[in-house]
Formats: structure tokens, C-alpha cells, sequence
């Protein structure tokens, strides 16, 4: 086997095993949602605002309707600090579970914590698990309908804007899968949002290895990559690629982040999530380090795509880290600065 076969199939082995760690409305307060008008914020294609839930007096839970998916996707909200005026938008997604497991922002991080003193909005999709978050081309027997492009691009915006009062500036950040997913979204639509933040992501997917990843991480749950793309050839893969269209982030603010796989900060019996076990820290030193070398080396070729056409970025190439919560929290933290001055705050 050759080397690049060699590393392929580690990565292969890597992937399967890592699913184990990982009408306007006026700005309201939590009291003021059970008083919604009757007419709920809808958008163009008949998607609406079913219900919500409160949490509590930051947290809300929002029920939308998707038209292109024909079903109710929950939204976890942290609603900014002061919501006396309107507020921008933090689009924060999951990673190859979609929120559906026990991987996710909330669970596994201090999100909510985090943005306690942070006068911004912060929604979470909860649903998409091993779909990248695109439109696929077709049902799926296993993933079913996946619309995911449409819904977060065009579907839910204009619901979020009106029922949270919004000012409709939007940045968008995620992890693993959703770390590709954000710069698809955000070369769909460019105008949408001011700042993308990709943690970990393998950028490329119409290359081999890029296809192979995207094949592994679909393949998990059992869905079938062509109904997502298509085969290799079709011309999806290279409509979906963000290294290929990385001239359409032009103009958006990027933070860009991954590390080399080598054991770092966060690998000791300390760390976040080891709790002191032995098994689950070899697994985050193996697992998790082949996996982030993988991402590394498309990561890297995302920059050098960029560097190419002059399109400016931050990065945060670590020399150590695996691909594990630990790093994503340091990469929500240390990218804030950059995204909350793009939204103006």
C-alpha cells in the first residue's frame, strides 16, 4: 500500500471511530414570547416560525417549520446580554452529529457561559447529522430529505430576524463536518454573513481525498454519498468545494483553524471530557490526532488556495491539538474578537 493509501485508510478508521467522542418583531424579553402575533414570522417559501420554548431568561428553544424539508428543525438560541436595542447574529453549527448526540456546543463546551456578557444572538441548528449541511440532489433512505443550504441560507434568516428583533448582520462558525459546511454556506450565499469561522474542516471535497472524507463521514449513518453529489463526476462535487470557489469568500472576514494531530495542551487526564480515563484519552491521542492531521493537510491547502488569489484570512495553525472539544472551545474564544468586529460589536 502506499503511503497516501496508508494515510487514506488510518483516515478511514479515524472517521468511523470518532463518532464516540464527538410582521416585525420588537426585540423581547423571555416574558414577551408568549405574546408572538398571530401572524408568525414566515419566509418567501411558506417556512414559519412554528413555536417556542423558553429556557430560561437567555435561552430559548425555536421551533421552524422548513418548507424544502417539509418538517420542524429545533434552534437553540442564547440571546444577547442587553436586547434593548437589535442585536447581530452568531449562526454556531455542530459537528458531524448535528446536535443529535451528546457532541455537541452545548454539552460539550461553555457556550452559554461565554456569551453571558456578549450582546449577540446565538443559534444552533439541532438536526442535519452527517448531511454537511448542504442541498442534496436526493432523498435518502437513511438521512431522509436534507435542504440544509436552502433552510439556512434563505428559509430561516428572515424568521430569525423578525422574531428575535435582529439588526441582520450574520456570521456563522463551525467544527469537524460543519467546518466545510460553513464555507459552502457562506459562498452560497456571500452577502449573508459578515464573518465565517471554520474550526478543523476539510475544506476540499472534489478532490480524492477530499471525496473520500466526505464519503466516510456520510457513510457512518449509512447514507449514500450519491444521493447527496451524485458520483464523483458530477459536477456537485465541484459546485460544493470550497477551495475550488474560494474567490466567492472574498470580502468576508475568515478565521481559519486546525492543528497537526500531535498530542497538545488538552491531552492529559485533566482535559476536557477525560475525566480522568485512560481509554478515552488514548482514544482522543489516536483517534482524534489522526483525524486532525487529516484536516490539517486540507486546511492547509484551503490557506494556500487563498493566499493564491489574495483574499485575506486569520489563521491559527497550532503546532500541537487533537481533533477534540478542548481546541474547538479555544477556537470559539480566540476567534470571538475577530467576529464580534465584524458584526460591530
Amino acid at each position: 500500500m502506499s503511503a497516501i493509501g496508508h494515510c487514506r485508510a488510518l483516515l478511514a478508521v479515524a472517521v468511523v471511530a470518532s463518532s464516540a467522542m464527538f410582521g416585525q418583531v420588537a426585540a423581547a424579553s423571555a416574558d414577551e414570547w408568549r405574546a408572538l402575533p398571530a401572524d408568525k414570522p414566515a419566509s418567501a417559501d411558506g417556512s414559519v416560525l412554528d413555536h417556542i420554548e423558553e429556557i430560561d431568561d437567555r435561552q430559548l428553544n425555536m421551533y421552524v417549520y422548513s418548507a424544502a424539508m417539509e418538517k420542524v428543525i429545533l434552534l437553540e438560541v442564547i440571546r444577547p446580554a442587553d436586547t434593548s436595542v437589535p442585536r447581530p447574529t452568531l449562526y454556531l453549527l455542530n459537528g458531524a452529529g448535528g446536535g443529535e448526540d451528546s457532541a455537541t456546543w452545548q454539552a460539550r463546551t461553555d457556550v452559554v457561559d461565554f456569551f453571558a456578557d456578549k450582546n449577540v444572538n446565538v443559534v444552533t441548528p439541532v438536526g442535519g447529522a452527517y448531511s454537511y449541511y448542504t442541498d442534496w440532489e436526493k432523498p435518502d433512505p437513511v438521512l431522509g430529505v436534507n435542504k440544509w443550504t436552502t433552510f439556512l441560507t434563505e428559509e430561516l434568516p428572515p424568521i430569525v430576524d423578525a422574531t428575535l428583533g435582529t439588526n441582520g448582520e450574520n456570521a456563522i462558525a463551525g467544527l469537524s463536518m460543519s467546518g466545510t459546511s460553513v464555507l459552502s454556506l457562506a459562498e452560497a450565499a456571500p452577502s449573508l454573513y459578515r464573518a465565517v469561522g471554520a474550526f478543523s474542516g476539510c475544506a476540499e471535497t472534489s478532490t480524492k481525498p477530499g471525496r473520500d472524507y466526505v464519503t466516510f463521514v456520510v457513510s457512518f449513518r449509512g447514507g449514500d454519498v450519491e444521493n447527496m453529489w451524485g458520483p464523483p463526476d458530477d459536477p456537485a462535487w465541484v459546485a460544493n468545494d470550497p477551495v475550488v470557489n474560494a474567490e466567492k469568500l472574498r470580502g468576508i472576514d475568515l478565521y481559519i483553524s486546525n492543528a497537526t494531530g500531535l498530542p497538545g495542551v488538552h491531552e492529559n487526564l485533566n482535559g476536557p471530557d477525560i475525566n480522568g480515563d485512560v481509554g478515552t484519552l488514548a482514544n482522543q491521542v489516536i483517534i482524534g490526532g489522526i483525524i486532525e492531521a487529516g484536516t490539517n493537510e486540507c486546511t492547509h491547502r484551503l490557506a494556500d488556495r487563498l493566499n493564491a488569489l489574495g483574499i485575506p484570512a486569520t489563521y491559527d495553525f497550532r503546532p500541537t491539538g487533537t481533533h477534540s472539544w478542548g481546541y474547538w472551545q479555544d477556537d470559539l474564544h480566540n476567534s470571538w474578537p475577530m467576529i464580534a468586529g465584524s458584526l460591530g460589536l
